[in-house]
């Protein structure tokens, strides 16, 4: 009891009117206001990168007019995005708000995940270590930054574009662990409401490999959380079946008189049947995928098996309805929402994860047009110097410092105890540049950095950076004449990958 105050039932204490909730830190302003998410000044205009339709094109290309379009559908363009989700979603409001079908989405749910991996080379059979990039390792460290706090933050925000996103009679499924499971059901719950709940799957992988190692059970097991976004709008649902291991004899029955009866034959006994399927229920019997297998593994790691986005797929959609995966990673979901006749919106900030998903998709189309079945063209598309700005402004506070020790390593310059200016490292005698992350460099820092040089004592400087000015280099001949210090302009390449030096190359300016 607060000093001079008295609580009681005409005094309720402000604790015994609080309602249960979840809480974190950045969902509550300083005033105590709900934050809301800022969708005007995320979105974006999306920058179409190109259109690709290889069935056709390699058609054109032979001169083969008449089966261009043999199985083509063209009464929509799918989506390849490379881009935060955030942005990307708030961008896509304008033209999609309540109108994609289904999301199934595969967040980050391992407080240990990063975004590295072994990515095949030359014919799969050899795997070099792939690294993260910048933006890469800005995502993680936002996600998890502050723990629970940062990372329900993050996916509250982007289950609320979801939610926006999403049909009346649409689905969301969301793909978690014993990590972060109920985090995310408490979430979901704030989100959707929990009316909205439909199911909790359990994916039992019962051919995972276990470490006997360690002295628990050995896990074989994710979740799914079900939701939908209006359960009064009747959303799409299909009952599915599966095969039994092994038929079962049941007794045959039927509705009499709405009451279920046995059936019996001529001579009055009961009928039996051989039942060789089963109704799906909420415990999903599909194998992981292994190493072995070529016909689908592109060495994700978190890469989740067809089989799974198919009866999801199939479950909470039909032919022709819009799917979204926002965590696309390997393209899984666009592989299978295209094979079964949906169209599909994929993205994902891994540079990476969208060449993997473009290139698995043009396989996808392929194999689509030489079975005579149809399919879809799809765009690429990135948020442009946009994203990079935001970027800039937003999530890149304080990462410049990690950025430029990246670059500085990886160009294999020592990085100086205290930058001298703009200047950064040393490598040999001289002086090396990095320049703001994605950033352009201008002739007013070239200025600024040649000068520095100079008044270091320095003969030689290194400027590296994302992207040049135009006709820098006549700038750097002008500064190199009146400051006496050699420049040299050396782009640094779009994905750091620190582990992969033969596969990437600094080329002078």
């Amino acid at each position: 009891m607060t000093k001079g105050i008295r609580y009681g039932l005409d005094n309720p204490h402000p604790l015994s009117q609080l309602k249960t909730e979840l809480v974190w830190e950045g969902k509550y302003d300083e005033y105590g206001k709900r934050r809301t998410v800022d969708v005007a000044g995320c979105a974006m205009p999306l920058q179409k990168i190109e259109t690709i339709d290889e069935p056709a094109s390699r058609l054109r290309a032979k001169g083969d007019l008449f089966d261009v379009t043999k199985a083509h559908r063209d009464d929509f363009r799918n989506m390849l995005i490379w881009g935060d989700n955030k942005l990307v979603m708030a961008s896509l409001l304008k033209d999609f708000k309540g109108k994609i079908d289904l999301i199934y989405i595969d967040p980050p749910f391992d407080v240990g995940a990063d975004f590295t991996m072994d990515v095949p080379i030359g014919n799969g059979k050899e795997t070099a270590f792939k690294d993260q990039s910048t933006l890469e390792m800005v995502a993680y460290r936002d996600m998890w930054g502050k723990g629970t706090d940062s990372y329900l933050h993050i996916m509250y925000e982007r289950l609320a574009l979801m939610k926006e996103l999403l049909s009346d009679t649409g689905s969301i499924y969301v793909h978690c662990d014993w990590h972060v499971g109920y985090l995310l059901r408490a979430a979901l719950d704030d989100v959707f409401g929990p009316d909205n709940f439909r199911n909790e799957i359990l994916w039992y992988y019962y051919n995972k490999m276990h470490d006997l190692r360690k002295p628990i059970f050995p896990r074989a097991t994710d979740l799914l959380l079900f939701y939908v976004k209006n359960t009064r709008a009747h959303p799409t649902f299909h009952q599915q079946s599966e095969l039994r291991e092994q038929p079962t004899r049941q007794l045959a029955r039927k509705k009499v008189d709405g009451r279920m009866v046995n059936v019996k034959g001529d001579d009055g006994k009961v009928v039996y049947r051989d039942k060789t399927d089963r109704t799906v229920d909420n415990v999903w019997r599909i194998p992981c995928l292994q190493p072995a297998d070529t016909t689908q593994n592109y060495g994700f790691s978190t890469q989740k098996p067809e089989a799974l986005l198919e009866r999801i797929i199939k479950a909470s959609s039909n032919e022709g309805d819009l799917v979204a995966d926002l965590f696309g990673g390997s393209g899984t979901t666009g592989a299978v929402a295209e094979r079964l006749g949906r169209r599909w919106i994929m993205c994902d900030l891994g540079r990476f994860a969208i060449h993997t998903s473009r290139k698995r998709m043009i396989e996808v189309q392929r194999k689509l047009h030489e079975e005579d079945k149809p399919y879809r063209a799809f765009d690429v598309y990135n948020l442009g110097r946009y994203e990079r700005q935001w970027w800039q402004k937003e999530r890149l506070k304080g990462a410049d410092g990690e950025h430029r020790k990246v670059v500085l390593g990886f160009y294999k310059a020592e990085m100086l105890p205290q930058p001298i200016g703009p200047l950064h490292g040393r490598k040999g005698r001289a002086f090396v540049h990095v320049d703001a992350i994605d950033g352009m460099l201008t002739r007013d820092e070239v200025r600024a950095v040649a000068k520095a040089a100079h008044e270091a004592g320095a003969k030689e400087v290194h400027c590296l950076a994302w992207e040049f000015e135009m006709d820098l280099r006549l700038v750097c001949n002008e500064l190199e004449a009146t400051e006496g210090v050699t420049i040299r302009l050396i782009p640094i390449p779009r994905e750091i990958l620190p582990g992969v030096q033969n596969s990437l190359h600094y080329r002078a300016a």
